[in-house]
């Protein structure tokens, strides 16, 4: 019972993370970060925790995959293999998928997997090890390239993407998820993938690790502009995903902690509840439900408030946030009938099948 209940717990956090990445996605094309109303306010609590909760819990399942005490030298060789075909596939698909969404994760995630297969078979600390590293790499390149060099932050477009100069950049440091310092996430949940969730103890302390992180630097972060004078200082406690300093690196972190202890810790109470069940394997089909609603969600949307897709992000002409919340719920309850009835025939979705195909 408590393998399963790690794995319902582990889907669950990644249907969480889906619905968020709705939510956020809609908003960024349709929306305005610009919005002062309650709806709008709290639609901005989803912005980067969705994404670092996405990356975390890719890595988790990483670690969750290759989670047995002992390999043979032929078993780790194999499980590296598929890995690396995953990494490429994934890498492809996100490139692919650039061309109609720049801020893409995908590619960057297949990235993230490479990295990956030099590290699963080494001790837990290596994985925070490499966090830390990763953290510090990305604030060393501050140091060096002004972040906002390729960017336009009035359209959030990357001019010189396609460049080979530009990509490198955008791939390793300034891009949307770039390598450092996002690999953090995806190595700090190859970590929470290597502990043993059965242990109440263990969900304790993620969960209180979790909100020693969060928790101040959130009150921090509120209260800067009340405490400090320095401007530069108040940025840098302020800086929200671009770029991704350490203040919100650690918050997002600390967040994503707690939310994926809170998951692991309730779902060990609805085991054989139906509704939680098919809650969690709507988490299990997250790379299709990615896909699908940066496809289809974004033309149905487009139909349906008369904007359309592309539109420079900072128009007066919005859709109301009350809107996208509304969507992104319908939306999500659709791709959760959609997982169920696809997964009474089928034992993965759609994309997850055709990657474990060309992996396996």
């Amino acid at each position: 019972m408590g393998n399963k209940s790690r794995i319902i717990g582990f889907d669950l956090a990644r249907a969480y993370a889906i619905f968020g990445m709705y939510i956020v996605n809609f908003n960024m094309v349709f929306g305005s970060y610009n919005d002062t109303s309650l709806v709008g306010k709290f639609l901005l609590l989803f912005s980067g925790n969705s994404s670092t909760i996405f990356v975390m819990l890719a890595g988790m399942g990483i670690a969750l995959m290759t989670n047995r005490p002992h390999y043979t030298a032929e078993e780790r060789k194999k499980l590296r293999h598929i890995v690396l075909k995953r990494a490429l596939f994934l890498f492809v698909l996100g490139l692919l998928l650039s061309i109609w969404w720049p801020a893409d994760i995908l590619h960057f995630y297949g990235l993230y997997l490479f990295i990956a297969t030099f590290l699963l078979f080494l001790p837990t600390r290596y994985y925070l090890i490499a966090s830390i590293l990763s953290i510090l790499v990305f604030h060393v390149l501050l140091l060096i390239i002004p972040f906002e060099k390729g960017w336009n932050f009035d359209t959030l477009e990357y001019t010189d993407l396609w460049s080979i100069s530009g990509f490198i950049r955008n791939t390793f440091y300034n891009g949307w998820n770039s390598v450092f310092p996002w690999i953090a996430y995806f190595t700090t949940g190859m970590y929470l993938g290597r502990l043993n969730w059965t242990l109440l103890i263990t969900k304790k302390k993620v969960f209180l690790l979790g909100a020693a992180l969060f928790i101040p630097i959130t009150i921090l972060q509120i209260c800067a502009q009340n405490i400090f004078t320095n401007k530069e200082l108040i940025e840098i406690i302020t800086a929200d995903y671009l770029p991704p300093l350490l203040p919100f690196l650690l918050s997002t972190i600390g967040f994503g902690l707690m939310l994926i202890a809170g998951f692991m810790y309730s779902s060990s109470f609805f085991l054989e509840n139906k509704f939680i069940q098919n809650l969690a394997t709507t988490g299990q089909m997250t790379l299709t439900h990615y896909i699908a609603h940066l496809t289809i969600g974004m033309i149905i949307f487009s139909l349906l408030s008369g904007k359309p897709y592309g539109a420079n992000i900072n128009e007066t002409d919005y859709v109301h946030p009350l809107w996208i919340l509304t969507f992104s719920i319908v939306y999500f309850i659709f791709s959760y009938y959609f997982s169920k009835i696809w997964k009474t025939k089928y034992k993965n979705g759609p994309l997850e099948t055709l990657m474990r195909k060309i992996s396996s």
